[in-house]
């Protein structure tokens, strides 16, 4: 059984106690003392941030930690992602996935924890951020050429968004070529199947969950 570095076994700990700015912190003297870094990402950041989703799905955290947790992690990703730019090393990415919160919805307190939970289960994201037109998703599927495409919507005013982007996917020759996800409130699995999306997540555990299955699919 390999050692953990301590400095890495600091990290872990202070994204378990919520801590940005430790976080933070423990990321810098990581990378100074020249620990890899990926492994920063999979143990120091990574590993935890999968552990408090365990939590949450066994109900035995609330949301509140969930939503901390990813931003502690999101804080230290800062750091470390210009690092592994330099150092020339490759994460081994389990797919690729495109996320945003749809157009005229500026939710996206529950579409960032997704995005960071996806991402510490060793996928690749490309969060659009919210507020996204149907035509950015479609922009950035083609560039990227995801497995995924998650669409959020909090308001049940933005939720023919979903919709749209997967009629306008099939417009473009993409549908085929990518699986479609939803979330949020007013979406539900019904919703899904009415609009042919390929799935329905209530929460950022079932939504690791969906995203694996359909890319083992």
């Amino acid at each position: 059984m390999l050692l953990v570095p301590e400095t890495l076994q600091q990290l872990k700990q202070a994204i378990k106690d919520l801590n940005d700015v430790r976080a933070k912190e423990l990321t810098q003297k990581a990378l100074a003392e020249g620990i890899s870094p990926l492994l920063v990402i999979e143990q120091g950041l990574a590993d935890p941030l999968r552990e408090i989703g365990e939590m949450f799905g066994r109900g035995d955290v609330f949301l509140t930690d969930l939503v901390a947790g990813a931003a502690a992690m999101e804080a230290a990703m800062e750091i470390v992602g210009p690092a592994i730019e330099k150092s020339g090393e490759k994460r081994v990415s389990k797919g690729k996935l495109v996320i945003g919160t749809v157009e005229g919805d500026i939710h996206d307190i529950g579409k960032n924890i997704v995005s960071s939970m996806i991402k510490a289960n060793g996928f690749d994201v490309y969060d659009l951020g919210k507020d996204v037109p149907c035509s950015r998703f479609a922009e950035k599927t083609k560039e990227v050429n995801p497995g995924v495409v998650g669409a959020s919507a909090l308001l049940t005013s933005t939720l023919p968004k979903q919709e749209d982007l997967v009629k306008l996917l099939a417009a473009n020759g993409l549908r085929e070529k990518v699986k479609v996800i939803v979330g949020g409130a007013p979406a539900s699995s019904a919703w899904a199947q009415k609009i042919n999306a390929d799935g329905y997540a209530p929460d950022a555990a079932q939504a690791v969950d969906l995203v694996k299955k359909l890319f083992r699919a």
